[in-house]
């Protein structure tokens, strides 16, 4: 389904999957761990030019605030219980609509610096509207529910590259 995902913490090499990501966070967000994972993917990709990166010297800023995204930085990273996690508002990209403005990673490594944000069409209006929306009804839960399988599935499906294109950063850290 996708690349393992490598990160080394004091000399040792350490390998995440997507299924060791699910089984951390649980089933309340499987979207957002499919994203935050797609995320470290394209973002090792372009800082891990040398072999892995140490995983104690990434720092995540976003501004997507959901907990299987969190969590899935907490697993690979140690960047929430470490502080080196932000949830920043001011990264998000309003100018690109509500479904993909809060969408946006920076992620810092030493001297490197990578922001990503998603592509369209990979999360739709009504995922967001769901989401937001305060008293669903029985029948929006389970849609809901529905939706983000089906984001999972098709952020999974597809390679990181295709789900986040790397852009200049507008917030300096």
């Amino acid at each position: 389904m996708t690349n393992t995902l490598s990160v080394i913490d004091q000399g040792t090499i350490l390998d995440f999957t997507f299924d060791d990501a699910l089984r951390y966070h649980g089933p309340l967000a499987p979207g957002g761990v499919a994203h935050a994972y797609k995320v470290i993917e394209r973002a090792l990709g372009e800082l891990a030019v040398d072999g892995p990166v140490e995983r104690r010297e990434l720092v995540i800023t976003t501004s997507h605030g959901g907990p299987g995204v969190r969590d899935t930085f907490e697993l690979v990273t140690r960047a929430v219980t470490e502080g080196r996690y932000t949830v920043d508002k001011a990264l998000a990209r309003p100018e690109r609509g509500n479904t993909l403005a809060q969408y946006v990673f920076q992620i810092d490594y030493r001297d490197q610096s990578v922001t990503l944000i998603i592509r369209e069409g990979i999360v739709v209006d009504e995922f967001i509207e769901l989401v937001g929306k305060a008293d669903r009804t029985t029948e929006e839960d389970a849609r809901l529910v529905v939706l983000k399988l089906e984001m999972t599935d098709r952020v999974m499906a597809s390679p990181a590259d295709q789900i986040y294109d790397v852009v200049p950063s507008t917030v300096s850290q």
